[in-house]
């Protein structure tokens, strides 16, 4: 089933995305009160507290920076503040020259989930999956050490328009194009960490709130983007995640 969220004469409704119908959801059931997709205007599928992401969670893509593989997870945020959806702009802002994607699977909790201790209940607080583009500023990165400038500039952060709530995500092809060009592509048997582990280890750190976003880590291939660019996140299961790219 894939959620979304919309506006229809200035109220935010969520709904059930079928081929270009949405129907209504009320008290979290699908009703038969619909929508043609044309006569919405889509939202990121959720307004999360907080976007926790994995860095370094494919090998590779930590060989590729000159990082080794942590031991454990290596944790980070992003502003919700830079959240955007498919179709709209990545704007590069005029403090980097080098703006670069991560394509990743995002997991989206359901329920409020706090100090787990065992792996295979993580996925009972789990809502669905989305498509997640950790997009980031690598000169600023590398010069503050530290992430959170780099990550969180507005539009860092596009969220595909829905969620897939029937979605076995341990093994499927995450792939990133830019103008049709394949620059990324990796499988999730391919993470460091699992998707099960990274909900225990984040819940006792912080309490994770229904809505809130964990972005699971990017295969290699990064590579930078310019003005005139389009971005696509493809993933197995879910769907494909476009946002063009222009300068601030």
């Amino acid at each position: 089933m894939k959620i979304c969220r919309f506006t229809i004469e200035n109220q935010i409704k969520t709904g059930v995305l079928e081929n270009q119908t949405i129907f209504l959801r009320d008290n979290n059931e699908k009703t038969n009160e619909s929508y043609r997709l044309d006569e919405v205007k889509l939202l990121p599928p959720v307004a999360p507290s907080k976007i926790v992401c994995v860095g370094r969670n494919y090998a590779e893509h930590a060989a590729e920076l000159g990082n080794d593989v942590p031991k454990e997870p290596l944790l980070f945020l992003k502003a919700p503040s830079a959240v955007i959806v498919d179709g709209d702009s990545i704007v590069i802002p005029a403090q980097s020259n080098q703006v670069e994607h991560e394509g990743e699977l995002a997991l989206v909790i359901g329920r409020v989930c706090k100090n787990l201790t065992d792996d295979s209940a993580s996925l009972e607080y789990v809502f669905g999956y989305t498509i997640l583009n950790d997009v980031t500023a690598r000169d600023l990165q590398r010069a503050d050490v530290q992430f959170t400038r780099a990550k969180s500039f507005d539009t860092f952060c596009p969220l595909a328009s829905t969620i897939e709530t029937d979605l076995d995500a341990r093994d499927i092809r995450v792939t990133t194009k830019v103008n049709n060009v394949i620059k990324q592509t990796g499988r999730t048997s391919q993470m460091v960490f699992s998707v099960e582990f990274l909900i225990k280890y984040i819940s006792r750190q912080m309490t994770l709130l229904p809505g809130d976003v964990i972005a699971t880590g990017t295969p290699s291939g990064v590579s930078r983007l310019q003005n005139g660019d389009v971005c696509e996140v493809e993933i197995e299961g879910i769907g494909t995640l476009s946002n063009p790219v222009v300068n601030a």
